[in-house]
């Protein structure tokens, strides 16, 4: 009770009690983008966005990798050369699914005579740009080296 009161005094010494109908005086909002830009280390020149993880893409995102997860875990402990291979196509279909999932659009980038889109970075697009896009957007879900590379 003690700590409303100092406030209040502290807002009738600044004027800001009470507006002009008893109103609570009004905070700054807070300003949120809901993605990120970032400038290409791989090719310069490029720029990126890419979405920031929330808790509604999260949910969005674990659903989508989820069976296609532990099929790979599961071709990944087998010891046959053939599951080996399986799983790291499983693996290389996941980090698609992240592409187009994250990649919100990218900049100074033409493939082909057309401005670049996500579905062209991953058909024909500079692979080491692709590789970048991915490993940014696993990051910025909150995965560790570890499982960025799986």
């Amino acid at each position: 009770m003690m700590r409303f009161m100092s406030r209040l005094r502290r807002e009738e010494a600044e004027g800001d009690v009470g507006g002009a109908a008893g109103a609570v005086p009004q905070r700054s909002a807070l300003q949120y983008e809901s993605a990120v830009s970032i400038d290409s280390k791989s090719a310069p020149g490029v720029r990126f966005a890419i979405h920031r993880i929330s808790f509604g893409r999260r949910m969005e995102l674990s659903r989508r990798v989820r069976e296609i997860s532990r099929k790979a875990e599961f071709l990944e402990a087998g010891t046959e050369l053939s599951e080996k291979i399986e799983a790291n196509i499983l693996a290389q279909e996941i980090d698609a699914m992240y592409l187009q999932w994250g990649l919100v659009k990218i900049e100074g980038l033409i493939i082909d005579g057309e401005a670049a889109t996500a579905a062209q970075l991953l058909e024909k697009g500079p692979e080491a740009l692709a590789r970048e896009v991915v490993g940014a957007i696993k990051e910025q879900c909150g995965l560790t080296e570890t499982e960025r590379k799986n």
